[in-house]
């Protein structure tokens, strides 16, 4: 047995023994240490479990070429700043609602102000913070010249120790409960304050925020009109930090749960060399979001001194794509085309912040049928 193991089997007891914060230090500090990345010989990710939909939460263990970003996040601070000369803000906020109260920052562009404008709802990874994951993922940059203002909510230590998004908890799973309704609340707070367009409101995330994002998407189809999952799992992939592990490294198959008669449309970005999430997790979330009817085409590429990349794109039966799938080999748990400014990032890959707001403006909520 290696140490890993007998650390996993620690952590159950520890689980078991009602010692959760202590048992996911202890899930996390293996995670870190193990360098080997998933292989043919790793256990089979089951893709019959993406009928449901989930994501992930431990500490994400983001490596570039360079190695492991190791800075501690920067604090969210009080002030609004311009971003650039531009005129665009950085404003800092607090909401509170039934489901509790989270600090946030909110990016509002100069461009496309008189009229209602998208927004892009960011949900950072483990240990990081509002900042610090718009400095990695450059999204502003990107937002600025689309006129698109950006919501990075800010989760707090005292609901999570490692800051991360409570994806792996059941209470934290549903439309009326827990962080979704929190995270759903401020979206409509934000439309409603700032005049944004409600029809182009989208969500993305990295590691325990791409995880929390998938859940938006999928209690929220009335609310996002797409979603982005980087590095994330499908709902309901767990319940508690024992089965998070499990289904972090592509465990037994999820049981059935009830799923919603529509679901936005979603890119995932997973790195094949991710050493934390298996990286067949990224199909789970595709297939949870769709019928067995779409077609899929498969796409090879390489970025301009950086990584290859293949890109599946699945369409619908009228031709429509409903969702796209970027697999960047040789990439770990990483946000693909950030920038070494922020945590955990990957420069060499694709820019997966471009190609989300891509993806995302091109698409309206529909209303139901």
């Amino acid at each position: 047995m290696t140490v890993f193991e007998r650390t996993m089997i620690d952590a159950a007891r520890l689980v078991s023994a009602g010692r959760v914060h202590e048992a996911t230090a202890a899930i996390q500090a293996a995670l870190a240490n193990r360098a080997r990345p998933f292989t043919e010989a790793s256990p089979p990710c089951d893709t019959r479990s993406s009928e449901r939909g989930d994501v992930i939460d431990v500490e994400a263990r983001v490596v570039d070429d360079a190695g492991p970003s190791t800075r501690p996040a920067p604090p969210v601070s009080p002030q609004v700043r311009p971003s650039q000369d531009s005129g665009d803000t950085f404003v800092a906020g607090h909401f509170q609602s039934a489901f509790g109260a989270r600090d946030y920052k909110l990016f509002i562009p100069a461009a496309g102000a008189g009229a209602p404008r998208p927004l892009v709802v960011m949900l950072h990874g483990c240990t990081q913070d509002p900042d610090d994951f718009a400095a990695g993922t450059a999204m502003n940059e990107l937002a600025s010249r689309h006129g698109v203002c950006v919501l990075y909510p800010a989760q707090a230590q005292h609901a999570n120790s490692g800051r991360c998004w409570n994806w792996f908890k059941h209470t934290h799973q549903g439309r009326e409960r827990g962080e979704p309704a929190l995270l759903a609340g401020l979206v409509a707070e934000i439309v409603a304050t700032h005049d944004m367009d409600p029809r182009r409101v989208y969500v993305a995330g990295l590691s325990a925020g791409g995880a929390m994002a998938a859940i938006l998407g999928e209690a929220f189809p009335d609310v996002f009109a797409a979603v982005g999952v980087h590095s994330g799992l499908p709902r309901g992939a767990a319940k508690d930090v024992k089965s998070a592990f499990a289904a972090m490294h592509g465990g037994a198959p999820l049981p059935e749960i009830r799923r919603p008669t529509r679901t936005p449309p979603t890119i995932v970005f997973h790195g094949d060399a991710d050493t934390t999430v298996h990286p067949c997790n990224g199909e789970r979330v595709i297939a949870a979001g769709g019928s067995s009817e779409r077609r899929r085409e498969s796409l090879s590429g390489r970025r301009t001194g950086g990584r290859d990349y293949t890109r599946h794109v699945h369409r619908a039966v009228d031709g429509s794509v409903h969702a796209e799938h970027w697999v960047v080999h040789g990439a770990g748990h990483a946000w693909s085309g950030g920038r070494s400014e922020g945590s955990y990032t990957d420069p060499l890959g694709p820019d997966a912040s471009a190609e989300m707001l891509r993806f995302f403006l091109a698409r309206t909520r529909r209303d139901p049928d």
